[in-house]
């Protein structure tokens, strides 16, 4: 996993001062957790925007702040519902042997590969991301899953096909390993459900 940083500058502005500085291209945030107060800081919204893609909530960020380095994940991110425009980001601090719990996407890999997709069906995901535990360099920036086993209509991955990363584990410890990920479908029972 590539190192992801931001540095961030102690923020004065509170309450409708605030949108000066988003006018001004610097989105506002606040860094809290561990036993340190929360800070209110800011950054230059193209950077910010950069890592706030690159990272999402489950990436480990390595932020540089007064001169000290500490290491966050994003907790919320905030975009204006008309304009989209990034209003504000809150960091959660965490330390490097610190367990974090977070949702990661699962990605289907070899879509094109499979007897099914060759066959002319539709592989569908139904569910896109699933909640893990893993220490900050342990944690996967996505769960890879093949398709390439499946070949008939009504194949199935469930969650009992996901092979974890070393040191990642799932974040229930009760979790259903018979929910399912993807299904086979045939084009035509496929348009019929949806209509």
């Amino acid at each position: 996993m590539n190192e992801i940083s931001l540095k961030l500058a102690a923020r004065t502005f509170e309450g409708k001062q605030v949108k000066k500085l988003l006018k001004q291209g610097i989105v506002p945030s606040v860094v809290y957790g561990g036993h340190d107060e929360p800070v209110l800081a800011q950054s230059d919204l193209v950077e910010t925007l950069k890592v706030v893609q690159t990272a999402g909530k489950h990436t480990p960020i390595k932020l540089m702040l007064r001169k000290k380095k500490r290491l966050a994940i994003i907790k919320t991110i905030d975009f204006d519902p008309v304009k989209h425009h990034l209003r504000h980001v809150a960091f959660h601090r965490i330390k490097q042997n610190d367990i974090i719990t977070t949702e990661v996407a699962i990605e289907l890999t070899d879509e094109n590969e499979s007897a099914a997709s060759r066959a002319g069906l539709v592989i569908l995901q139904a569910l896109e991301t699933i909640e893990i535990k893993a220490k900050p360099a342990d944690l996967p920036e996505s769960i890879k899953l093949s398709v390439l086993n499946l070949e008939n209509e009504g194949d199935r991955l469930t969650v009992a096909d996901i092979k974890l990363p070393g040191g990642v584990e799932f974040a229930d410890g009760e979790q259903d390993m018979d929910l399912v990920i993807a299904n086979v479908y045939e084009p035509g029972a496929l348009q019929a459900a949806n209509e």
